[in-house]
């Protein structure tokens, strides 16, 4: 799609910035480049509808397919092509899940392409089997908001049922991973955090009602099994699919996820809270539900920091902001504050690097204007010279950075420039509060 001509609805939005940023051209100048990113360089058709890959990996991400294209539903009502778009997504996402629901990246064509020395289930299909709670999560809110901004009606259809069941009976099947799990995952010669320990069985947990995950969004392996930000935006995309089944006039599958969504936010509210002693109550990272914490967060989402972003508590609740206050502390080990940046990174990048996608998802979430206009400043001071955003980049020398075509990170940019603008994905739980003080 590289030399497609830029569509009307895109030429809308970009004026919209433009004139925005009259007096800060340079957003504007960043925000041309990011915005157009995934469109331009990522999306790939074939027989089968569209394919969108990571950037600079070949692969298609449950996740960062989900997150790439989301920026584009503010446009899907007007403009039926991206709206088609979009739902071609959706379709290819489903057919994935369906194929194997503990996978997390799919090749575009059964080419043994990827990890296929690992020691898991594999198949040509299959680029990558970590198992990922958001993994799943991602695919139901894209299909829930695309729903809400088109009125779409005929994505609520036998497919979707499927594909709803299917997550409903492994998240069941994981809410108990060392009695019900057949999911094993080991690779050789690798950092430990890109295997399982245990024989491939992975963090120990007791069953809470949450659910198990092997792997973070940054495709680094759990400390314990119960990742926390990936439970909350499970418990809300259950009533999302709960709304979906309901209006199928599906009400007992429904009423079985929305069942499950409850089970999953009580056992976060029992097993994952923790008395800090200098923030008061806070959520955890992790939890193996018998006691033991990680208290931490990381710049992938789902993160704590993105907890409004989700939809799963309110900006001002009163354990959000205790948790954002630990998180924006020396006391996470993944702060870092240098000479052009201060903000989250990740154990999945080198030490002092922060990330742009916890950048954005901080100003998106942040109720001062004083913070959010920090965050531009940040924004503008650290694509080192690229007009792009990264993975991670050096607080202090951000020419210094890792992923040159990381399409999620511009997609999430993006998403925080229009959220400025007031303009947000549709039926979004920022597009319900928008704080303007």
């Amino acid at each position: 799609m590289t030399e497609q001509v830029i569509p009307a609805s895109f030429q809308h939005i970009l004026e919209k910035v433009k004139k925005a940023y009259e007096h800060d051209p340079e957003v504007y100048a960043l925000f041309e480049k990011c915005f157009l990113n995934t469109y331009q360089t990522t999306l790939k058709k074939d027989e089968e509808g569209t394919f969108v890959i990571t950037g600079d990996i070949p692969a298609m991400w449950l996740r960062d397919s989900s997150a790439q294209v989301r920026p584009y539903l503010i446009l899907a009502k007007e403009d039926r092509e991206i709206a088609s778009m979009l739902k071609e997504v959706i379709q290819r996402q489903w057919k994935y899940i369906l194929m194997d629901p503990y996978a997390n990246a799919f090749n575009r064509t059964a080419d043994n392409k990827g990890h296929q020395q690992d020691h898991t289930d594999m198949t040509p299909w299959i680029w990558e089997r970590k198992y990922e709670v958001d993994s799943l999560c991602y695919p139901i809110q894209l299909t829930y908001l695309y729903w809400k901004a088109t009125g779409d009606e005929t994505v609520l259809n036998e497919t979707l049922k499927e594909v709803l069941a299917v997550i409903h009976d492994l998240w069941r099947v994981e809410q108990d991973h060392e009695e019900n799990s057949p999911y094993r995952f080991q690779r050789d010669d690798c950092r430990v955090s890109d295997t399982l320990l245990r024989d491939g069985k992975g963090g120990y947990s007791v069953p809470t009602g949450m659910t198990w995950s092997g792997f973070r969004p940054s495709d680094d392996a759990c400390l314990y099994g119960y990742l926390v930000p990936a439970n909350m935006f499970a418990a809300v995309v259950l009533d999302y699919a709960k709304e979906m089944l309901v209006t199928m006039g599906e009400s007992d599958l429904g009423e079985k996820m929305a069942a499950l969504g409850r089970e999953i936010r009580d056992g976060i509210e029992a097993h994952a809270v923790v008395d800090h002693p200098e923030f008061g109550k806070i959520y955890s990272f992790e939890t193996d539900g018998a006691g033991r914490y990680n208290l931490m967060d990381d710049a992938n989402v789902p993160s704590l920091m993105a907890i409004p972003y989700m939809g799963y508590a309110d900006a001002e609740d009163e354990t959000y902001v205790n948790t954002r206050n630990f998180i924006l502390s020396r006391h996470n080990p993944y702060y870092y504050e240098g000479k052009k940046a201060s903000g989250i990174g990740s154990p999945h990048t080198p030490d002092h690097y922060i990330w742009h996608i916890g950048l954005a998802v901080q100003g998106m979430t942040a109720i001062s204007r004083k913070e959010r206009d920090a965050i531009v400043n940040m924004f503008k001071n650290t694509h080192g010279g690229t007009g792009f955003m990264h993975e991670g980049f050096d607080a202090d020398r951000p020419e210094e950075f890792t992923r040159h075509w990381f399409a999620w990170a511009n997609s999430m940019f993006s998403e925080f420039i229009l959220s400025e603008l007031g303009i947000h994905v549709p039926e979004s739980p920022l597009a319900q509060s928008h704080h303007t003080s």
